[in-house]
């Protein structure tokens, strides 16, 4: 705990705060944020689109195996992950507003990688050649607009706590909205009308973004990156432990309903969505008046006690109050600690060090899957919840 103030405090040293921040608050200060956010809306639009199509597209009219419907899906965020790092960077160094342009960029030219593949159709190696490039410019595109639209400072970097929540808001309803609106796109025009759509949504976004006001790089020095890292693993660790949670409640909850015997699996995923839409709606100030560390604290505490229930849980109105808790917890943890993440580097670092920060998500849910269904094989369903309780409470001693 002690070492954990002591970050904090180097923190608020290291990163000289503007002279003048906006004056806003309420309503004009949320609908200058959404009018920026919504451009990694329209990039996790392009991402929920075709997610619940592909796979059967691969799979059934195609003729390849699971696998190889697995890897196309698998594809873009393996390029996420591998391509942050160098968006946060580019933003230090380039501004924002033009790493925001490059990604939907990015996003458009997967949906015309869709519409090239659906032309070659009648070669399948190729046609899947195009697929799998499309996903991983899909992958850099996103990776590049939401590092931009989150580090685009028409607030000023004390709201960017609200600004990270606010991002966080719109990837849950880009991706809700995404999927069905791709089985009706697919259901109307083939791949084709899927990945007109597609195109569509990332050019409407793209001519949305080039009349906006940009924000100056900062022309400061960087650091490297392994001076980065060295400022924000602490803060990449807690958030990598307390997103194990996150993962085994998407990835696992229908199978432990199923363990159970019970029904309305279904709905304790919405619970889960809902309470983490709601937690972030609800309390948009709590991170600038108790402090990013106090939050998270909180938040760890709210998201152990709901993994316990929901590991524990005997009747299905248990494992509902437990989804839900989790929900809740990990809503905030990833603002939280990412506003002391940035605040841990001077200013024409933060693009770097958010970056950095996101990567250690990324890397958990990438591994949390594999690693929770052998726990789950070697003990069973409910052990995976109680072992993610314990991750989670290893952050809290961080």
């Amino acid at each position: 705990m002690i070492e954990k103030k002591t970050c904090c405090k180097n923190a608020v040293i290291l990163m000289p705060e503007p002279v003048a921040e906006p004056a806003l608050n309420g309503l004009r200060l949320n609908l200058r944020i959404v009018s920026i956010v919504m451009f990694n809306f329209a990039s996790y639009l392009t991402i929920g689109l075709p997610l619940a199509v592909l796979p059967g597209y691969v799979h059934d009219a195609m003729g390849f195996s699971a696998f190889w419907a697995g890897l196309i899906i698998s594809l873009q965020y393996f390029a996420t992950l591998l391509s942050r790092p160098h968006a946060g960077r580019y933003a230090d160094v380039l501004g924002p507003k033009k790493i925001v342009v490059f990604g939907l960029c990015g996003c458009f030219l997967s949906g015309l990688g869709y519409l090239l593949a659906d032309i070659a159709s009648a070669w399948p190696m190729i046609s899947l050649l195009l697929l799998g490039l499309g996903r991983v410019i899909l992958g850099i595109g996103q990776s590049f607009a939401g590092t931009g639209s989150t580090l685009w400072g028409v607030v000023g970097s004390l709201h960017i706590g609200r600004v990270i929540s606010w991002n966080g808001i719109v990837t849950y309803g880009a991706m809700a909205m995404g999927a069905p609106l791709g089985v009706l796109c697919y259901a109307w025009g083939g791949l084709q009308g899927l990945a007109l759509t597609v195109m569509g949504v990332a050019l409407l976004a793209v001519l949305l973004a080039l009349p906006r006001p940009s924000v100056k790089a900062n022309k400061g020095k960087p650091l490297p990156f392994r001076a980065v890292l060295g400022r924000v693993w602490l803060y990449g660790m807690a958030l990598a432990l307390a997103s194990a949670g996150f993962g085994v409640i998407a990835t696992f909850i229908t199978l432990f309903y199923d363990a159970k015997g019970w029904d309305g699996a279904a709905f304790a995923l919405t619970l889960f969505s809902v309470a983490f839409v709601g937690t972030r709606l609800l309390f948009p100030n709590g991170i600038n008046r108790l402090g990013g560390l106090n939050v998270a604290m909180i938040c760890f505490g709210v998201e152990i006690i709901g993994l316990l229930l929901v590991g524990t849980a005997a009747m299905p109105w248990m494992a509902k109050i437990g989804v839900l808790l989790t929900g809740m917890g990990f809503s905030l943890v990833f603002p939280a600690l990412g506003v002391v993440a940035v605040k841990a580097v001077p200013p024409q670092n933060q693009g770097a060090a958010l970056a950095t920060y996101t990567v250690f998500m990324d890397m958990s849910l990438g591994v949390t899957g594999p690693l929770a269904g052998l726990v789950m094989t070697w003990a069973g369903v409910p052990v995976i919840y109680l072992a993610a309780a314990g991750l989670v409470a290893m952050a809290l001693l961080l």
